[in-house]
C-alpha cells in the first residue's frame, strides 16, 4: 500500500513544478514513510510515498518498462502477479525487479487497458505514456484503494487522498453541500461527487483515459446477479466451493516480504480468515483486536476465546471514551469526509498498535457481510417484503423483534415501534433504495439541522437519487436480497466500511489491510449462492457457517452477529473530554461555518449532555456526529488547512526527470 500522487498537463507542456510535486508526496507521507519516488517532464508529474511490502530491493516507483515509454506509479497489491510474469515472460517482455509493480506496466504494455481485467488484487494505478503524451487512470473492482482528481488551469490532477491536490493552494477548497447532504443520506457521497466541490472520486470498477486532447471513462465490472439462481444444486456444494475459493483468497493475501497479522474481533467472519491462514504457516499467527471500556460494545471475551482456539499470539488495546474524543480530529484529517458514527476511531488506534508491533499488514474479515447476507438490514428487506403481502398483519411484524434482542418486547411498545418506524415505504417495491429505506429514514435526521443557507444551496437536488444512476439494465429482474447487495456494496461497503472505517484509518498508520471475502472470484462466486442460503429463515451466513463447520468452534458459529460498534456521542461529554468539543459545537462556531442552525444544534448538544452516561437514539448519535466532523472537516480543510512543505530532493529514492 502506497501513496500516489500527480499531474498531467491537458493543454500541452509547461515548465515542471518540482515544489509542487514534493509537497503533494510529503502530505502522503503517512501512507507510504519508507521510500519516496518522483517522475518529472513538461507534461507529466508522478509521485509515490512507499510502504514496502513486496520486493523491498528494488521495487522502487516511479517504474518503467524496458524502453522508458510506459511510466507507473501504484496504490496496492496484485496477488496473482507470480502467476502473471511468466506469462509475460514467454512473450517477450523482460524484467529488472521482482515487484508486482513492474508485472503491471508489462501487462499494460501487452494487453492495454484489457490488463486490469486479468489482476487479483486491490489497487489503484496511474500509467503515463511518455511517448503519446496519454494517461490512464483506474481503480480496483470494489473500491478497496481510493483515488481522486480534479481539473485545475489546465492541469489534471490525481491523488490517493484530497489533501495532497490541496497541495496546489490555488485549487479551491469548498464544501460540496449536495455531498454533504449524500452524505446524511448514504452515510457516503456517490462517486465520482466527495465532500469538497470540484474534487472527484473514481468510482470502483471504472478508468479514465486522457488521450489526443479527450478524457474518457469506462467500466470494466460490477457486482451482477442471476436472475434465476441454481436451486437444485446442494447446500454441502455450494459450502464446498466457497471454503475452497476462501482459502485460495487467503493463499493469494499472505504474499508478502513482510509478515502478516489478522484482525480478531470474535465475530465469524474474522475467525474465519485466521483460521484459513493456518492452512499456510506452522508460525504462531499475531492477531489484534479493540476491547471497550463500554461493555455494551465490548467483545473482547469472545476475541480471547477465538485466539485461545486458534492458538495465536493475541494483541488487543483496549479504548475508552476519552480515547475516542481525543483521536477524533485526527480520524476526520485522515477520512476526508463528514461520519456519523464514531466506529473509524478505535480502528485508527488498532491500527496503530499494529504499526507499534512491527506489523505493515493485516487480513481481515471486511466484505463477508456484503458478499454473504450478514447484516440486519438484509434481514429486514426479507421480513418487509413478507409483511408487505399482508399490511394488516399483527404477527409478520413482530418478526423484527428476533433481530433486536434488545428492542422493548411488550406489545405495546414493540408494535408502536416497529409500525411507526418499518413500516414506512413498506409496499414501494418500485424504489430501488426499498432494502435501505429504514436506514436512510435514521440517517436522515440530521437534515432537520441544516441552516436555511444550506438548504438553499441544496435546493431540489435528489440525493435519494445518487445511487440510481447507471443501474444494471436487470436490476428490478433480480431477488430483492440481490438489489439489497448491490446497492450495499455500491454505496456503503466501498464509500464507508473500505474508505473512512478502512484504508484511512490504516493507511494513517502506514498499515495495508486485505480483505479475503473481497476477491473478485468470492464476489462473483458468492452472487451466485441462492438467496435461502445465504440467510436461511433468518439465520445470517448460512452458507459461510457451513463452509466453515470444521475449522471453527460451535458456539462462534452459533453465535449471532454483533455488528461492530463504538460509543458515539457518550465519548464527547465526559468529564475529561477534550476541550475542543465544547468550541467546535458552540453556537459561535456553528453560526461561523453556516451549516446548521445553532439554536437547534445547542438543544441536541444540550440533550447529549445531561445522558452523557446513557445511550441516545441511533438518530441523536448519528445527528451529533454528523455535526461533529462536519465542523471538525470545514476547520481542518477550508478555514486552517496548511499545505505540507516541500519534501527535500535528498529524501527521494528515486528522482527521474526528463526535459521531454
Amino acid at each position: 500500500m502506497c501513496g500516489i500522487t500527480g499531474y498531467f498537463q491537458l493543454n500541452g507542456p509547461a515548465k515542471p513544478d518540482d515544489e509542487l510535486l514534493r509537497r503533494m508526496v510529503g502530505i502522503l507521507n503517512h501512507r507510504g514513510p519508507d521510500e519516496f519516488g518522483a517522475y518529472l517532464d513538461p507534461r507529466c508529474a508522478l509521485g509515490q510515498a512507499r510502504l514496502s511490502i513486496i520486493d523491498l530491493s528494488t521495487g522502487q516507483q516511479p517504474l518503467c518498462n524496458e524502453d522508458g515509454k510506459l511510466w507507473i506509479v501504484f496504490n496496492g497489491e496484485i496477488y496473482n502477479y507470480v502467476e502473471l510474469r511468466p506469462e509475460l515472460e514467454k512473450l517477450g517482455h523482460k524484467f529488472r525487479t521482482h515487484s508486482d509493480t513492474e508485472v503491471i506496466v508489462h501487462a499494460f504494455e501487452q494487453w492495454g487497458k484489457e490488463c486490469v481485467k486479468r489482476f487479483n488484487g486491490q489497487f489503484a494505478f496511474v500509467i503515463y505514456n511518455s511517448q503519446e503524451k496519454s494517461l490512464f487512470i483506474v481503480r480496483d473492482r470494489l473500491g478497496v484503494r481510493p483515488i481522486f482528481y480534479t481539473i485545475h488551469n489546465g492541469r489534471f490532477y490525481f491523488a490517493s487522498e484530497i489533501k495532497s491536490i490541496f497541495c496546489d493552494t490555488t485549487i479551491p477548497r469548498r464544501i460540496d453541500y449536495k455531498g454533504l447532504d449524500e452524505i446524511f443520506t448514504w452515510w457516503t457521497t456517490a462517486p465520482p461527487r466527495t465532500a469538497f466541490e470540484g474534487i472527484n472520486e473514481l468510482e470502483a470498477g471504472t478508468y479514465i483515459e486522457i488521450k489526443d486532447g479527450k478524457i474518457i471513462s469506462g467500466r470494466y465490472w460490477q457486482m451482477d446477479f442471476p436472475e434465476q439462481f441454481d436451486n437444485k444444486r446442494s447446500l454441502d456444494s455450494w459450502a464446498e466451493e466457497l471454503h475452497a475459493l476462501l482459502v485460495d483468497s487467503v493463499r493469494l493475501r499472505l504474499r508478502a516480504d513482510v509478515p502478516v497479522g489478522a484482525y480478531l474481533s470474535g465475530g465469524l467472519d474474522s475467525s474465519a480468515t485466521t483460521a484459513l491462514i493456518k492452512h499456510f504457516t506452522t508460525n504462531v499467527v499475531e492477531t489484534f483486536s479493540i476491547a471497550f471500556h463500554d461493555k455494551a460494545y465490548d467483545e473482547s471475551e469472545y476475541q480471547n476465546e477465538m485466539a485461545r482456539y486458534l492458538g495465536t499470539n493475541h494483541h488487543q488495546i483496549s479504548c475508552s471514551y476519552k480515547d475516542i474524543a481525543e483521536a477524533f480530529p485526527s480520524v476526520i484529517w485522515h477520512t476526508e469526509r463528514p461520519i456519523l458514527r464514531t466506529a473509524p476511531t478505535p480502528l485508527y488506534m488498532l491500527s496503530r498498535l499494529v504499526r507499534q508491533t512491527n506489523f505493515k499488514v493485516v487480513l481481515t474479515g471486511e466484505g463477508s457481510d456484503e458478499m454473504l447476507g450478514g447484516y440486519d438490514l438484509f434481514k429486514e428487506t426479507i421480513i418487509r417484503r413478507f409483511w408487505a403481502k399482508d399490511p394488516d398483519s399483527k404477527w409478520r411484524p413482530m418478526l423484527l423483534t428476533k433481530l433486536y434482542p434488545t428492542l422493548p418486547l411488550s406489545q405495546a411498545k414493540a408494535r408502536f415501534y416497529l409500525e411507526t418506524f418499518y413500516k414506512a415505504g413498506l409496499s414501494e417495491f418500485d424504489k430501488y433504495y426499498y432494502s435501505h429505506m429504514p436506514r436512510i429514514n435514521t440517517t436522515t435526521k440530521i437534515k432537520e439541522f441544516y441552516s436555511d443557507d444550506t438548504k438553499s444551496r441544496i435546493g431540489d437536488y435528489d440525493s435519494l437519487g445518487a445511487f440510481a444512476r447507471n443501474l444494471p439494465e436487470a436490476f428490478f429482474r433480480w431477488h430483492h436480497l440481490a438489489r439489497a447487495q448491490f446497492l450495499e456494496a455500491r454505496s456503503l461497503l466501498s464509500g464507508y466500511l473500505l474508505s473512512s472505517q478502512g484504508d484511512r484509518v490504516t493507511a494513517a498508520n502506514s498499515v495495508e489491510g486485505r480483505f479475503p471475502f473481497l476477491d473478485h472470484r468470492v464476489a462473483e462466486f458468492a452472487a451466485t449462492i441462492p438467496p435461502k442460503y445465504k440467510i436461511f429463515g433468518l439465520k445470517e451466513k448460512f452458507v459461510l457457517k457451513k463452509a466453515m463447520r470444521n475449522e471453527l468452534p460451535a458456539d462462534i458459529l452459533k453465535r449471532v452477529k454483533q455488528p461492530y460498534m463504538a460509543p458515539d456521542s457518550n465519548s464527547f461529554f465526559q468529564a475529561d473530554s477534550p476541550e475542543y468539543i465544547k468550541e467546535t459545537v458552540s453556537a459561535e462556531s456553528i453560526a461561523k461555518t453556516g451549516i446548521f442552525k445553532p439554536e437547534y444544534v445547542g438543544k441536541l448538544v444540550e440533550k447529549c449532555g445531561k445522558l452523557s452516561h446513557a445511550h441516545l437514539s441511533f438518530k441523536d448519535n448519528m445527528s451529533f456526529i454528523g455535526i461533529l466532523s462536519t465542523q471538525l472537516l470545514v476547520d481542518r480543510y477550508i478555514d486552517n488547512y496548511r499545505p505540507a512543505p516541500p519534501l527535500g530532493r535528498d529524501k527521494f529514492k528515486t528522482w527521474h526527470e526528463n526535459a521531454g
